[in-house]
């Protein structure tokens, strides 16, 4: 398995990145995941949609309680052909009651928890902790990676502009 050191830091600290580095251009990478009722969810089944997908390290956090809140809201603002998705490494349960207690309606949750598949197919499962890197892809709906994000300080807020840009290129 490929490991990257140097690329992103917790706290100040260097992590290492477990996984397939992706890039723009490639094919995402057909990784599973769980949703919030513990049904598989491959992310082929998205061919045909743009997705917008951010990975955190935990719901329960307060950065990622708030960009998965930014993300909920511009939701509404995006058009139909556009779907947001949040992976991290919490249980589906505790997805589930975050969205139920938050009111995120608009972005779908899931659990990389079982497998870690989606965190080493996209390369941001962080070795040390077994979390997953702050990071945002978006996927064209030929499933072809248009843009990646890879927060380098994981307490930080991704660069929501430049994501929005994307996305106008896009739709």
């Amino acid at each position: 398995m490929n490991e990257r050191k140097g690329i992103v830091t917790m706290k100040g600290n260097p992590v290492t990145l477990v996984g397939t580095e992706v890039k723009v251009g490639d094919a995402a990478p057909d990784c599973i995941a769980l949703d919030n009722d513990l049904n598989p969810v491959r992310l082929s089944s998205y061919i045909g949609k743009i997705c917008v997908i951010s990975c955190v390290p935990s719901l329960d956090t307060p950065v990622c309680d708030l960009e998965t809140k930014v993300f909920n809201q511009e939701a509404s603002r995006l058009s139909e052909n556009v779907i947001i998705l949040t992976v991290s490494m919490d249980l589906p349960f505790a997805q589930k009651r975050w969205c139920a207690a938050e009111g995120v309606d608009r972005v779908q949750t899931l659990s990389d928890h079982r497998d870690a598949s989606f965190g080493t197919s996209f390369g941001v499962l962080i070795k040390e902790l077994r979390l997953l890197a702050r990071a945002v892809f978006v996927v064209d709906q030929e499933g072809t990676i248009q843009y990646v994000q890879i927060v380098s300080e994981i307490t930080n807020e991704p660069n929501y502009e430049e994501i929005w840009g994307a996305l106008k290129g896009l739709s």
